[in-house]
C-alpha cells in the first residue's frame, strides 16, 4: 500500500465542497481542541475561518514556541543543474524554454560551497532540474559525498528516484529529501505536466513512500499553491502528511508552501492565494500538526516572512540563488524563478533577531 491507495478513496470535488461547507461552529470546535483531525483542518482552511485568523495565529504561536522555541532553522539551496526533460508549464527550467543550460561539476560545486560556508550556512539543499540521463544517481552520489564533510545536513530536491537509489544516497550522507506533488488533483495534473517523467502522477506521488522505505530521516512535501484550488490541495497535503507519519513513524516531516512566482514563460496561477490566506494556511498546518516543520523560501516577501515567524514557520532560506553557479559567479539568465526576499545573510539573521528569534545554522540534535 502507498499513499496513492489512500488518495483514490477521496474525491477531489467532494472534498472541495466539504471544505466550503464548513461553518463558524466547525471552526470554533476545531479551535477548542487540543489536537485537530482532518475535518478540523478543513474547517481551519475554509472561508468560515477567515474571521478567526487572530485566534488561530495566537494558538499557532503558542504551539510553535512549545515545540521549537524561539528559533528559525536556516538553510540555503544550491542549484547544481538546470537541465530538465520535463515540460512543466509553470517552471522556468522546462525543456521547451530557450535558456542557457548548465550542469556543475564537482570542482564548480566546491567553489559554491566555499562561498556558502563563508556565509555561515551548515544546512545545504541540493536542487536540480529533472534530467535523469545527465543528472542521475551516480552524479548525485558523487556530489553528496563531496559536499557532505562541509555541512551538518545535506538535503536533496531533484527528480524522484527509486528506493534503492535513495538508500545509496542515505549511505552517502543525505538525511532529508524534498519532493512536491505540485497538485494532488490527478485529473488536472496532466494539464501542467504534459511531457517527461514528471507526467507520471502516481510515480511522483509515491516518492515519499520510497524515501520512507529507504530510511531517509526527514521528508518534505507540499503543493505548488496556485495551480489548483489551494484549499483542496492543502487538504490532500495534510492527508499525505498524516499517512506518512502513520506508516513511517521514525521519519521527521516538513511542509513547504511555495507560491507561484514569475519565471521564463507566461503561466498565471489558476487560484492565487493572498497573504492573509497564506497566513491562515500556515496557522492551520500548525494547529493540525504541532510537530511538523513549516518551511518558507525566498519566494515570499521580507515582510511576510518576518510575520510568519510568529505563526508557525520554523525553517527559512536566505540569500538564495535559483541559478546553477549563482553564488560564486551570478548569471541571472539561468534563474528558475525570480526570488521575492532578496536580503543578504546578515540582513536576514538580523531580521530574525529583531523579531525575538534566533537564527540556527546547525541542528545539533540532528547529528549529535
Amino acid at each position: 500500500m502507498t499513499y496513492y491507495d489512500e488518495l483514490v478513496k477521496h474525491n477531489w470535488a467532494e472534498e472541495e465542497a466539504s471544505i466550503y461547507a464548513k461553518t463558524e461552529s466547525d471552526v470554533l470546535r476545531a479551535l477548542g481542541k487540543d489536537r485537530c483531525n482532518l475535518e478540523d483542518f478543513k474547517a481551519l482552511i475554509s472561508p468560515a475561518a477567515e474571521p478567526y485568523l487572530r485566534q488561530m495565529a495566537q494558538r499557532a504561536e503558542q504551539l510553535t514556541l512549545k515545540r521549537f522555541g524561539r528559533t528559525i532553522q536556516m538553510y540555503v539551496p544550491l542549484y547544481v543543474s538546470n537541465y530538465c526533460a520535463n515540460h512543466c508549464i509553470y517552471c522556468g527550467f522546462n525543456c521547451h524554454n530557450q535558456i542557457h543550460r548548465v550542469k556543475l561539476n564537482v570542482e564548480e560545486i566546491m567553489k559554491e560551497i566555499a562561498v556558502l560556508k563563508d556565509w555561515g550556512f551548515r544546512h545545504l539543499l541540493l536542487v536540480s532540474g529533472e534530467a535523469p540521463k545527465l543528472t542521475g544517481i551516480d552524479y548525485y552520489e558523487e556530489v553528496v559525498r563531496a559536499v557532505r564533510p562541509h555541512f551538518a545536513q545535506v538535503s536533496l530536491e531533484v527528480q524522484p528516484l527509486k528506493t534503492e537509489e535513495y538508500a545509496r544516497l542515505v549511505k552517502a550522507g543525505i538525511s532529508y529529501v524534498c519532493v512536491y506533488q505540485e497538485t494532488y488533483n490527478e485529473q488536472a495534473y496532466p494539464e501542467f505536466h504534459p511531457q517527461g517523467l514528471k507526467a507520471n502522477f502516481r510515480y511522483r506521488l509515491e516518492t515519499p513512500d520510497r524515501c520512507g522505505e529507504a530510511g531517509v530521516r526527514k521528508i518534505g512535501i507540499g503543493a505548488l499553491l496556485g495551480l489548483q484550488n489551494w484549499r483542496t490541495d492543502s487538504f490532500f497535503t495534510a492527508l499525505h502528511l498524516q499517512y506518512l507519519e502513520k506508516n513511517y513513524w521514525r521519519t521527521r516531516y516538513s511542509i513547504s508552501l511555495p507560491r507561484l512566482r514569475p519565471h521564463v514563460g507566461s503561466f498565471m496561477p489558476n487560484d492565487p492565494i493572498n497573504d492573509k490566506q497564506m497566513a491562515q494556511l500556515i496557522c492551520a498546518y500548525r494547529l493540525f500538526d504541532p510537530e511538523v516543520d513549516i518551511s518558507l523560501s525566498t519566494r515570499e516577501s521580507a515582510a511576510f516572512r518576518d510575520m510568519a515567524m510568529h505563526i508557525g514557520a520554523t525553517t527559512m532560506s536566505a540569500a538564495s540563488s535559483t541559478e546553477p553557479g549563482g553564488y560564486a559567479t551570478p548569471r541571472t539568465e539561468l534563474e528558475q524563478f525570480v526570488i521575492n526576499d532578496g536580503r543578504s545573510v546578515e540582513e536576514m539573521a538580523e531580521a530574525i533577531r529583531r523579531q525575538g528569534y534566533e537564527p540556527v545554522w546547525k541542528d545539533w540534535d540532528e547529528w549529535m
